[in-house]
């Protein structure tokens, strides 16, 4: 049974992984302007997160709910509740803007998007596909997408640096062919891949996965096809007030674990460090103010 204590937002965070691909799509759509977003016809909410009304009672049911009505009048509440706290109206993120100016309003999402993310994120797999990327015996490779080729390149940077044998995979469909040519089994492909899902990214993550290699996936809520090849998934909230996905989720989880992969070996990363340095001294690549 779920806490009646619990805001709408915490059920649904809760109930997460039991969800199904559409009911978490609908969770979405709720969590982006919540909690008025859940107000309005049950008709209505569903065409918004373009699904089925029988997907939005399923899912309301799924919170411990009575029914459509009930889930309402909890958001109503909740609603009224902020409405009546003299801090919540005082407190934005911008204090020269008003509440409802896109800084907040962006902000907000934001900050909900890595609430949601992180609490529903398995430690133990994020422990497990850091050990494995420490692993120096076995190869990296890292690949993005049309946008998130971003987020791969700055994964590439840091790893080429904390380990040996990284090679960061040109998302250019008729180059990455080339790349896997070199992948054997167990090596590491680690793939961004948010919506719209891209054919060459899942075709390449199906090649990979062939030949025996593990991969891991960093992608949205609703979940890239990829991960039926993941060994490790990682969904991440990337819904904002925007025509432009918010690729916050993500960049912070792969900071995270750039920071725990560096820990795990630092004694080869300081070193390999250490002589990286010494090779920017004497190309003087930087300067320096010393």
């Amino acid at each position: 049974m779920t806490d009646k204590n619990l805001t709408v937002a915490e059920r649904l965070k809760s109930q997460f992984d039991n969800l199904t691909r559409a009911e978490r799509q609908l969770a979405a759509c709720i969590l982006e302007n919540y909690p008025a977003s859940g107000l309005g016809t049950i008709t209505t909410l569903g065409k918004r997160a373009d699904v089925s009304t029988p997907t939005v009672a399923r899912m309301v049911q799924k919170l411990d709910f009575s029914g459509f009505p009930d889930f309402q009048a909890a958001l109503r509440l909740e609603i009224e509740a902020k409405i009546s706290d003299p801090i919540t109206k005082r407190e934005t993120w911008s204090e020269k803007a008003p509440t409802g100016h896109i800084l907040n309003r962006f902000t907000d999402a934001v900050i909900s998007n890595i609430s949601q993310s992180l609490g529903q994120l398995d430690t133990e797999t994020f422990d497990r596909t850091c050990a494995l990327v420490a692993n120096i015996d076995q190869r990296v490779f890292v690949v993005g997408g049309r946008i998130t080729r971003a987020l791969a390149e700055y994964m590439f940077l840091h790893l080429q640096v904390i380990r040996p044998d990284v090679t960061h995979i040109q998302s250019i469909s008729n180059a990455w062919p080339h790349y896997l040519l070199d992948v054997k089994e167990n090596d590491i492909v680690i793939v961004f891949d948010i919506r719209r899902y891209e054919t060459s990214t899942l075709k390449l993550a199906e090649i990979a996965s062939e030949k025996g290699a593990k991969i891991i996936l960093f992608t949205d809520q609703w979940g890239s096809p990829v991960s039926k090849f993941a060994t490790y998934s990682f969904t991440n909230q990337i819904a904002v007030p925007s025509a432009w996905d918010s690729s916050v989720t993500n960049l912070l989880l792969l900071e995270i674990m750039i920071a725990e992969i560096q820990e795990r070996i630092w004694p080869n990363t300081r070193t390999r460090m250490e002589n990286l340095e010494d090779m920017f001294d004497r190309t003087r690549f930087f300067r320096k103010f010393t």
